[in-house]
């Protein structure tokens, strides 16, 4: 299993500590590929790709509109 952690690096240029999971583009339990946009991040006023660190199943951990921080597990993967 995998998990979909965001990057702290995401923060780097920003001053908020958090940011907001915008949007999934696939659906939970949808199976998808390494390196697929599977989900946004708006961090301020930016917006962030996040992608599929390797392919498999989606288990969506964290639902549109939530909070989000440095480091967080936002889903898994299960090949």
């Amino acid at each position: 299993m995998t998990e979909i952690r965001l990057s702290e690096e995401l923060w780097q240029n920003g001053m908020l500590p958090e940011g907001i999971l915008e949007r999934w583009f696939v659906a939970d339990g949808d199976r998808v590929t390494s390196g697929s946009k599977i989900a946004e991040v708006r961090i301020e006023s930016a917006l962030h790709e996040i992608t599929a660190p390797a392919g498999g199943a989606l288990t969506i951990l964290a639902g549109p509109n939530t909070v989000v921080e440095p480091g967080t597990i936002v889903g898994r993967l299960a090949a």
